[in-house]
């Protein structure tokens, strides 16, 4: 644990063990130094989200909507989509706490994450060869389902390494640099996504592959410690239902940090969900996988230059809520350009704008996170049901957006994506173990 060194005590600093951490620290003590190193885990955390965000920003925000416009005809791919979306999105939801307490429990020489890490990047490649050849709806319901399942299985260990193994003060660097290969995995995601956009089938089974790869090297590189001495506490299937209600009067912190989330990342996918639909109906695109591309890459500088600049220097000034603040407004203004002005040249420069704010958002949001966790017997449940605020606005923005759509056509994603936004950055004030 954190210790104080200005004050002086005769007894002995008994150095922190994995153990102890496990047996008596939260969310805001130091672990102890990872086996290999802080240094090789920081820059490694880059490709191992790379290896599942480009997951998310390829084959569910392109080539997914792409193949349901394919094989089920245009007329109904916004409802079609919706129906795929917030199933595939609702069980991915339940399936981070639950992979999380799993996870917690876990004993192994690999130690509680790298199984599941493993285990989940190659199911969900699996699942996405199955939407390969998936030839009915139902068919690719389920298999995008399961896809997006597996994928969170791995997603939710790899999210508990920053409080199983960095101290809180390099936390706002780590959240940068996860972000990074977040935003690196997503838009990349996306630009080589747009290159299978005629052949999806050997998208997805290229995406299976590469996937596979960079979870697999982050686990053979930074190495845990073992779990298998740590004393496995009674499993009670009553408290396990209780994690999926945030106290607000027993943790008042961790329950602002997930209410501020689920605003932010609702308003920010009612927008970025849509935008094959946004640029073929709204703007009247005629080829939209050769502007993906260059609208990438607009968004990917902007998100690496404010979040490699916003995540450190939230460490150095010790705040994370005025960054919240900032993204918040920034990406309300870029929604404003395109609501108002109906012209793909706004959508471009929404882009640039809104992704830099992002990026802003992303760099200390989970630092945010770790430091409002109640115990680190429960690292990864605790960050499942936190990470419900990220994968619940996939499920409800869909559906919310699809309704939007169809009663007040495209504009009126905008003005609610800019109200849940600014609402998302209000909710982080009241966290009283943030500056």
């Amino acid at each position: 644990m954190t210790s104080d060194t200005s004050e002086q005590t005769d007894d002995p600093i008994v150095p922190m063990t994995e153990n102890t951490f496990v047996a008596e620290a939260a969310g805001h003590d130091d672990p102890p130094v990872p086996v290999k190193g802080l240094r090789r885990l920081m820059w490694w955390i880059i490709p191992g989200n790379l290896g599942i965000f480009m997951i998310w920003g390829s084959s569910l925000f392109l080539l997914l909507p792409q193949q349901i416009t394919e094989q089920f005809g245009d007329a109904n791919k916004v409802a079609n989509l919706a129906i795929t979306s917030t199933i595939g999105a609702f069980v991915a939801m339940i399936a981070q706490p639950v992979i999380g307490q799993i996870s917690d429990r876990t004993r192994s020489r690999l130690g509680r994450r790298a199984p599941w890490i493993l285990i989940g990047g190659l199911a969900g490649a699996l699942c996405l060869v199955g939407m390969a050849f998936a030839t009915s709806f139902v068919g690719l319901v389920i298999a995008a389902t399961l896809m997006q399942m597996f994928y969170n299985v791995a997603q939710g260990p790899l999210s508990a390494v920053m409080p199983d193994r960095v101290p809180v003060k390099r936390r706002g660097t780590f959240s940068a640099l996860t972000g990074v290969g977040a935003m690196l995995g997503a838009i990349g995601g996306s630009i080589l996504g747009s290159m299978f956009f005629h052949d999806i089938a050997a998208g997805y089974i290229t995406f299976a592959v590469i996937s596979v790869v960079l979870l697999s090297l982050f686990v053979i590189f930074n190495p845990d410690y073992s779990s298998r001495d740590i004393e496995v506490e009674p499993f009670r299937l009553l408290d396990f239902l209780k994690t999926f209600w945030v106290n607000p009067v027993k943790y008042p912190d961790f329950f602002w940090a997930f209410t501020g989330r689920l605003l932010l990342y609702t308003g920010y996918f009612v927008v970025s969900g849509y935008q094959l639909f946004l640029l073929t109906d709204y703007f009247h695109v005629a080829h939209p996988e050769q502007v993906i591309p260059l609208l990438s890459m607009i968004n990917l500088v902007g998100i690496v230059i404010s979040t490699v600049v916003s995540g450190p220097l939230s460490d150095r000034f010790g705040r994370r809520k005025p960054f919240v603040f900032v993204s918040a407004a920034i990406v309300a203004l870029a929604f404003v350009l395109p609501w108002m002005w109906q012209d793909l040249t706004a959508w471009v420069i929404m882009t640039a704008i809104a992704g830099f704010g992002f990026g802003m958002f992303q760099a200390v949001d989970t630092a945010i996170m770790s430091q409002v966790l109640p115990s680190a017997k429960s690292f990864a449940k605790d960050l499942g049901v936190v990470n419900i605020a990220a994968t619940l606005p996939q499920t409800v923005a869909p559906a919310v957006a699809g309704v939007i759509v169809l009663t007040f056509g495209y504009a009126g994603l905008f003005p609610v994506a800019i109200v849940l936004g600014l609402l998302g950055a209000f909710a982080i004030w009241p966290i009283k173990s943030l500056r």
